[in-house]
């Protein structure tokens, strides 16, 4: 039998915190609940929760295997970057040279100051297209004002403490325009990837494409066929060495093919001119507040490209590291880096998420590994960026078509696109925004329909309940107190949550932070959903994840009470009992009964 306790103070307090809560709202809002009574959280001081992830890994303890393992991922991370750096220069209009400084300086920022153990900042695919159209309009000077600005609403945002809140957008929105820029990077190419004679690139996506069938008679056989073997051998390099650094080695293939085989191509130097050596000086531009207010829709959108971007990156790294980042800390970083990389006339940046992984994969263990990929980098513009000057342009298009590839995210689309119709409507509609009209405008509407949708699913649910914060808290590193929670009695090693309400996209990042809450992985885990009568795309895929990481980590999951609507979403993206990681009960107690089949070693563990 479970134990019961006599209710304490702060339970009282607690639950009329949430009553008062759930009356401000007028109407419930979804709750995942623990099958715990959550007690009254401590207080802590703001300023915990922005001290940079540096500190308290330091505070933990580093040694010397530590520092080897973080230059080790640092060199490694250092090679991706460099020729992505400059080639992500080359597609937004700017230079070479640019992208490199852009790496170096807010690539050190966001170690030295971010709220992640492990993130890699930097230039980033995802700004193309906007700083393109910024750069087209409006010069590189107002591409300087325009990142001055998005990195003050950067830091706004995380001393408002809005970074928990970035976490909430839906999912299809987020592949909607993630898709889209990968596109708009893929037509952004065709010029360079067959060597076309065109002076200047519309930024428009159909007007581009006018330009590039007016001019298709001057096509380069060179250009084209060097761009097609680089794009072969990065292909070929993924597939059968993917360890190996594929950027690279194609782009010093690529380099020595045209100086041994002259071909008639352009190069970086004959384009842009030499990479220079020396480190651009800090300067402010002119402030116009005529300029600023028209500059002021592309500057929310790097700042919430560079948030968003920023904190998914963190997300993924947290999954690999079983860590846990600070969001407004995050967005603060960024926000310091940016207006850092703007002053030297640098690019946008944010978290970047494969070189973060790849950081990952190489063994780093602090943010000293980002902070001596920045060193590396700058050590071959001092030393070694004559070297560089004679890279081809076709290669970097080719080496930008495979990050057109990887941002298009097909698995995800085809995912959504078996989710239900209001889902795969917004995914459509936000990804055709973003190629033909504008990011800003995409996100904007993207959200809207997501929200209306949302409205309406929530129209057709009868009972709602609200019993915990609307918006999940930050979190203190300096605070160690253990959880004050207290669980029914179960056998040891079995543990279990219940879900009350929608699980839609606002709350589905919780579902990820599920089994953090234990300070040991149980052998089985019971999450309990028959008060959850809807479920989105954005939930499915975190129960997903769930189902994911328990197959990963040995644990048995059982499922309690499924109702048929999240049964038929789940199974229709693929989500299935398969009778050993995941099974299927009626109710609570039929999953007690189960246990025996999940793991035998509970039911030792309670008979004895």
């Amino acid at each position: 039998m479970p134990r019961s306790r006599r209710p304490q103070q702060g339970d009282k307090s607690a639950r009329m915190c949430k009553r008062i809560f759930q009356h401000a709202l007028g109407t419930g809002i979804i709750a995942l609940l623990l099958s715990r009574t959550p007690g009254v959280p401590k207080q802590v001081p703001v300023w915990h929760l922005y001290v940079p992830k540096l500190v308290t890994t330091l505070r933990q303890g580093y040694g010397l295997d530590d520092l080897r393992s973080d230059l080790i991922a640092g060199l490694t991370v250092s090679i991706v970057a460099l020729p992505l750096s400059m080639a992500l220069a080359i597609a937004s209009g700017a230079s070479p040279a640019v992208g490199l400084h852009t790496a170096i300086i807010a690539g050190f920022l966001i170690s030295l100051l971010g709220g992640s153990r492990v993130q890699i900042g930097g230039p980033t695919a995802a700004f193309i297209p906007v700083v393109f159209g910024v750069i087209a309009t409006y010069g590189y000077d107002g591409l300087v004002m325009a990142t001055l600005m998005a990195a003050v609403m950067l830091i706004l945002a995380g001393l408002m403490r809005l970074g928990t809140m970035v976490r909430y957008m839906p999912q299809p929105v987020i592949t909607g325009f993630t898709a889209g820029i990968g596109v708009s990077i893929f037509s952004s190419q065709i010029k360079d990837l067959f060597g076309l004679d065109i002076a200047t690139l519309p930024a428009e996506f159909f007007a581009r494409w006018e330009t590039y069938f007016a001019h298709f008679d001057s096509i380069n056989p060179a250009a084209a066929g060097l761009a097609l073997c680089t794009l072969a051998l990065l292909i070929a390099l993924r597939r059968y060495r993917p360890k190996w650094p594929a950027f690279l080695i194609a782009v010093v293939l690529a380099t020595l093919a045209t100086l041994l085989l002259k071909l008639p191509v352009e190069t970086i130097v004959s384009h842009f001119g030499p990479i220079p050596r020396e480190f651009p000086l800090p300067h402010l531009p002119t402030f116009d507040l005529a300029r600023m207010r028209e500059l002021l829709p592309s500057a929310f959108t790097i700042a919430f490209l560079g948030g968003v971007e920023s904190l998914l990156s963190a997300v993924v790294s947290d999954g690999m590291i079983d860590g846990r980042h600070r969001s407004n800390c995050e967005l603060v970083a960024q926000g310091v880096a940016n207006g850092a990389s703007a002053l030297i006339g640098g690019l946008p940046a944010t978290g970047a998420i494969v070189r973060t992984a790849t950081n990952v994969r190489a063994g780093a263990r602090s943010p000293i590994a980002g902070m001596a990929h920045a060193v590396f980098i700058l050590i071959f513009v001092v030393i070694a960026a004559p070297l560089a000057n004679q890279v081809p342009l076709p290669a970097m298009a080719a080496l930008l078509l495979i990050v057109a590839w990887n941002m298009s995210e097909i698995e995800r689309i085809r995912q959504l696109m078996r989710s239900p119709v209001g889902d795969r409507m917004v995914l459509i509609v936000t990804f055709i925004l973003t190629v033909t009209v504008d990011l800003t405008v995409a996100v904007e509407v993207g959200v809207v329909l997501a929200a209306f949708l949302f409205m309406y699913r929530m129209s057709e649910i009868v009972a709602l309940e609200s019993h915990v914060d609307l918006v999940e808290r930050d979190v203190d590193d300096f605070n160690t107190a253990p959880r004050t929670d207290q669980r029914p009695s179960l056998p040891e090693g079995v543990e279990a949550y219940r879900v009350s309400g929608p699980l839609f996209f606002a709350v589905a990042n919780r579902i990820d932070d599920v089994l953090r809450a234990f300070g040991r992985p149980p052998r089985v885990f019971i999450l309990r959903l028959r008060q959850v009568p809807m479920i989105d795309a954005s939930g499915a895929t975190a129960i997903g994840n769930l189902v994911a990481r328990c197959r990963r980590d040995g644990i048995a999951l059982i499922f309690t009470g499924l109702q048929p609507q999240p049964a038929r979403i789940l199974s229709d993206m693929g989500v299935v009992a398969d009778g050993t990681t995941l099974r299927y009960a009626e109710d609570f107690a039929h999953a007690l009964s189960m246990l025996a089949e999940a793991d035998p070693q509970t039911t030792q563990a309670s008979a004895s």
